[in-house]
């Protein structure tokens, strides 16, 4: 599957943003789907996850209670609300989908089956 991110940018420390992400070239359906973040020289982080069904969800205790993943199905595409951001949060953020037909525990250890290209998101103090 082949994922497209976008929504990320400058936003002051307080701030909202949603970040999308745009699936193609399979049954969308078919994958659990997770968002991670790596900031500069740090590695890549867990973030997010959703299952298949957008049923579960699975968060890093860093966004819990600010962040929110979800999935539209009808248009292959997964989001990420993010509320009170902090300049901590600041970091380039990829989505990622797990192997097919997985489950969401996958995406959460980072057995990822594709990669996006990832979106900046900056959030000044």
């Amino acid at each position: 599957v082949q994922l497209q991110a976008s929504g990320g940018g400058l936003v002051q420390a307080g701030g909202s943003l949603r970040l999308s992400c745009a699936a193609s070239g399979r049954t969308f359906s078919n994958y659990a789907m997770g968002w991670f973040r790596q900031a500069p020289g740090k590695e890549r982080e867990f973030v997010a996850a959703i299952s298949w069904s957008g049923g579960s969800t699975w968060y890093a205790d860093s966004v819990k209670g600010r962040f929110t993943i979800s999935r539209d199905n009808d248009k292959n595409t997964v989001y990420l609300q993010m509320n009170s951001l902090k300049p901590e949060d600041t970091a380039v953020y990829f989505c990622a989908a797990g192997p097919n037909s997985g489950p969401i525990r996958e995406v959460v250890v980072g057995n990822v089956g594709s990669w996006g290209q990832g979106t900046l998101v900056t959030v000044s103090s």
